[in-house]
């Protein structure tokens, strides 16, 4: 069975369009690097049964992971770990690791004068009730914890919205999770500017590398801002031996690239 990772991030900000969704963006991009797939995104609104019902969905498809991003805070949009809880058919209790975490975080804030004094008020307590068996995972730069749960083979980790929040503990703590399932799995890709071929001429270029090699995906992303035609090329595959995979998109690249240049095109590398 396919080890894959499901995405889903909470936030009417995100569907009203007012912020980008860039943690998917850039969760996507760190998983594939390391070394899983990231099978489907989904986007839901501050509430608890469109986030339970997006919870079931993506258990029914046996995820290795489900990861949430948003709604993790004090505010009473913020409904996440409800959501979740709702979706395992358990109870939120409050997790004395996670509320000792919360205590800990906002006492540094008033060594470093950031704030005169705090208290545990229940908002902020709030953010230390848990789904039932969930743990916290320390958040390095907020105050909100992440939360690992289990359910059957899946792991569900939440993490907060804020970019720099989720970025930190997906590193400090999940990264390794991911690499653990993983394995050696290896991602490699490359990417090449095209010039002067339009992307209807080069479509059938691109089914014969990957009819050639079955192992290297393509995908091709035109750049409508010019005249003359322009588009991105991306080769990349997956695999568990680093050199199989660097030679398996090499080849496909060399095919690619001498057919463009026969067809009149012009090639030019992309850093990824």
């Amino acid at each position: 069975m396919e080890n894959f990772v499901e995405i889903v991030c909470v936030g009417n900000e995100l569907l009203i369009g007012k912020i980008a969704n860039t943690n998917a963006q850039w969760l996507a991009k760190r998983i594939t690097t390391l070394g899983l797939k990231v099978r489907r995104v989904t986007v839901i609104g501050d509430d608890v049964g469109e986030i339970a019902a997006a919870i079931r969905e993506s258990l029914e498809r046996k995820p290795s992971f489900i990861i949430t991003t948003g709604g993790l805070g004090p505010t009473f949009d913020d409904k996440t770990l409800e959501g979740i809880a709702t979706a395992l058919n358990c109870e939120l209790e409050q997790n004395d690791e996670a509320l000792k975490m919360i205590e800990e975080t906002y006492q540094r804030y008033v060594a470093e004068g950031r704030m005169e004094k705090f208290e545990l008020s229940p908002h902020r307590v709030k953010m230390a009730k848990l789904p039932k068996g969930a743990k916290p995972i320390c958040n390095p730069v907020g105050t909100a914890p992440g939360v690992l749960a289990e359910h059957e083979e899946t792991l569900l980790i939440m993490l907060p919205g804020v970019p720099q929040e989720m970025e930190a503990i997906f590193d400090e703590s999940v990264a390794s999770l991911i690499r653990e399932v993983a394995g050696d799995l290896t991602f490699y890709e490359v990417s090449i500017e095209v010039r002067g071929i339009p992307e209807s001429d080069l479509a059938p270029v691109i089914d014969e590398v990957m009819r050639d090699n079955p192992y290297v995906y393509v995908k091709s992303h035109p750049k409508m801002s010019e005249k003359v035609p322009h588009l991105e090329l991306h080769l990349s595959t997956t695999s568990e031996d680093a050199n199989l995979a660097r030679q398996r998109v090499s080849r496909g690249l060399i095919q690619m690239s001498e057919t463009i240049q026969k067809k009149g095109g012009k090639i030019k590398p992309i850093e990824t």
